[in-house]
C-alpha cells in the first residue's frame, strides 16, 4: 500500500497501541489468583501464549517494515524548495536551527550595556555586561535563521503529507 509519510506515522501508532494492548491483556491473563478451596479451571481466564506471542511478532515485523520504509523514504527525498537537503537531514537540522535561533533571541533581547546584579555588595563598584557585537547583525542573523527554520517546517509538512512511499503492510 502507499502512504505518506504522515500516514505511515500514524500507522506506527496504531501498531504500537495494539501492541500495548496485546500486552496488558498477557499481563492480566498469563497469571490469576484462586483461593485455596476455588476450582482454579472455573477461574481461569482465557489465554493463549502461543498465539499471543505470533500476534506480537507479527505487529513487530510490521513495524520493522513501516519505520524501514520510512527510514528510506526520508535519506532519498529531499524537501521541495530545499533539493540539496534529504528529509533525515532536515530532521536534525530543524533542531539546530532552533537551539541557534535561541541563542541568538537572547543576545538580541539584551541591552548594549546592563547592570550586574550582585545579592550583597561590598564595594561601592558598579560592574556592567556590555554587549561585544553588532546588535543588528545579531538581529538580522535571527530573523534569516527564523525564516529558514520556518520554510523547513512548511517544506517537511507539505512532504510528509503529499509524498507517498510503498509498503508492504496493512493492518486490520
Amino acid at each position: 500500500m502507499k502512504y505518506t509519510s504522515a500516514e505511515a506515522n500514524k500507522l506506527i501508532k496504531k501498531i504500537e497501541e495494539r501492541i500495548s494492548r496485546l500486552e496488558i491483556a498477557e499481563n492480566k491473563g498469563s497469571t490469576f489468583n484462586a483461593a485455596a478451596g476455588e476450582d482454579a479451571e472455573a477461574l481461569r481466564p482465557e489465554y493463549d501464549f502461543a498465539k499471543t506471542q505470533a500476534q506480537l511478532e507479527e505487529l513487530e515485523a510490521m513495524m520493522r517494515k513501516v519505520k524501514h520504509a520510512i527510514n528510506c523514504f526520508n535519506t532519498t527525498h529531499t524537501l521541495p524548495g530545499f533539493d540539496d537537503i534529504t528529509v533525515d537531514q532536515a530532521l536534525v537540522l530543524i533542531p539546530q536551527l532552533r537551539a541557534r535561533k535561541m541563542t541568538l533571541g537572547n543576545m538580541v533581547s539584551r541591552l548594549p550595556r546592563e547592570r550586574v546584579e550582585v545579592g550583597i555588595r561590598s564595594s561601592n563598584i558598579i560592574d556592567y555586561v556590555i554587549t561585544n557585537y553588532d546588535m543588528a547583525e545579531v538581529e538580522r542573523k535571527y530573523n534569516e535563521i527564523g525564516d529558514k527554520l520556518s520554510a523547513l517546517q512548511v517544506a517537511l509538512d507539505t512532504l510528509n503529507t503529499t509524498e507517498t512511499m510503498e509498503i508492504d503492510v496493512k493492518l486490520d
